[in-house]
């Protein structure tokens, strides 16, 4: 019989077989490795087995052999990842607002072949943890892509950005107008992708959602600007006070807490926010925040527990802020 045009790539196949039916719960014997080299119209023997599993060995493969009267055979012990790392993987990208549920299937899909075909199965269970909203710009790889090469080159780039209407579509804001900024860095907060970039039009700078920036372009012809204004630029310093990454004037301010309320300050500020014990049960803290609504929201939903104390400016404008949200459920003649 002639042989099979797949048996110079026996060794191949014999490596992805382990690779997706076997790990440290589902071993294969010589047998069952035979046989399932027969389903790629290879032909093999024990010895050949044996023979086979030693070069990959000798070429760095960690490949286990388990003795036992029953379940036991060789599995592929060493991989890139741990079956919990992979299950991190998934979270994460589950998790990840700014892709869109068909970009998180495939990357899962993906993920999932770094593992065995039973582990996978432990993956996809991962899935469906919750009922995330997502984004729907299904171009965000190319965008972000976009933006890489456009600070790997140092160009800027135009684009459009988007926002919702009221018949739950997505239209370019400024009548389709194109942005043109210096693009600088990427980061990720409250589970969307922002770019932070220079705006040469207002010498300032600025943060756009990555999932609402649409026919993004590389300007070959346009350097990068701005560079004195990132020279010191912290990403984390700025996401911690651009609340839900609204802007607004940036100012310092002293806010006093019941002590109960130090660890979500620790968690919104970080611990190396000058924190300061005022008596038995308060204690204060100064940070430089983007005054906004969002801002004062988050300050809301601490209570009675948390106060603005300095500066009065920002004080008066929260309590202006709490009066209009007040004065919508005012009883009404």
């Amino acid at each position: 019989m002639a042989r099979s045009g797949n048996q110079k790539l026996k060794l191949l196949y014999l490596l992805k077989i382990l690779t997706e039916q076997s790990d440290e719960e589902h071993c294969m014997s010589a047998q069952a490795l035979i046989e399932a080299l027969a389903a790629y119209e290879i032909k093999a023997e024990r010895k050949s087995i044996y023979d086979d599993i030693a070069q990959l060995i000798d070429f760095g493969y960690d490949i286990v052999l388990v003795k036992a009267k029953t379940g036991g055979g060789y599995y592929l012990a060493g991989r890139d990842f741990e079956l919990a790392e992979l299950k991190l993987l998934v979270e994460t990208v589950q998790a990840s607002r700014f892709l869109t549920v068909n970009k998180s299937r495939e990357l899962i899909s993906k993920i999932e072949k770094l593992a065995s075909k039973a582990e996978a199965g432990q993956l996809q269970r991962q899935v469906y943890v919750a009922n995330r909203i997502k984004t729907a710009n299904e171009s965000i790889y190319y965008v972000v892509d976009d933006i890489h090469r456009a600070i790997q080159n140092n160009r800027q780039i135009s684009f459009q950005y988007l926002e919702w209407n009221l018949n739950r579509e997505l239209v370019p804001r400024r009548d389709g107008k194109p942005y043109q900024v210096s693009p600088w860095a990427l980061t990720c907060k409250d589970e969307n992708y922002y770019l932070i970039a220079h705006d040469s039009e207002e010498d300032k700078i600025k943060h756009f959602r990555v999932d609402k920036m649409a026919k993004i372009r590389v300007l070959e012809e346009s350097k990068r600007e701005g560079a004195a204004l990132f020279e010191r630029f912290d990403i984390a310093d700025y996401a911690n006070k651009t609340f839900g990454m609204y802007g607004g004037q940036e100012e310092t301010v002293t806010l006093l807490f019941e002590n109960q309320l130090i660890g979500v300050v620790m968690d919104r500020f970080g611990k190396e926010a000058a924190v300061r014990i005022r008596d038995e049960a308060h204690f204060s803290v100064r940070v430089r925040v983007a005054v906004s609504g969002q801002f004062f929201g988050w300050l809301t939903g601490l209570g009675e527990g948390a106060m603005i104390t300095a500066p009065a400016a920002v004080q008066e404008a929260y309590r202006i802020h709490l009066e209009k949200t007040l004065a919508q459920y005012a009883q009404k003649d």
